[in-house]
């Protein structure tokens, strides 16, 4: 069964309660600034987390700068309530791991 896109609504109330998150090319987008040293227990965290999820980020790491984007394929490429999910469990993990948001 396909996930349903948020309405405009919905997505403006779950970007309130997902600091650092926003909407960016029609993925749900965060940038977070760590240690070089813990970005790879930051990005084994969070795959852990994507197969538990069966859902999975699009991940691009520069230095020390890891962007995850999230859309749903299967809602034809739009946010759904899967994305906004795993954009919690990913923002916590941020945390857990010294991560701070880097805004871009």
């Amino acid at each position: 069964m396909p996930s349903t896109p948020l309405t405009p609504a919905e997505l403006e109330a779950a970007l309130s309660d997902l600091p650092g998150w926003s909407v960016r090319n029609g993925e749900l987008t965060a940038s977070f600034t760590v240690d070089r040293g813990d970005l790879p227990a930051l990005y084994a965290a969070v795959a852990a987390v994507e197969d538990q999820a069966n859902h999975h980020a699009a991940v691009r790491i520069l230095y020390a700068t890891v962007e995850f984007g999230l859309n749903t394929h299967d809602a034809g490429g739009a946010v759904t309530a899967k994305d906004t999910a795993l954009a919690a469990r990913i923002s916590d993990l941020a945390d857990r791991h010294g991560a701070r948001p880097s805004g871009s």
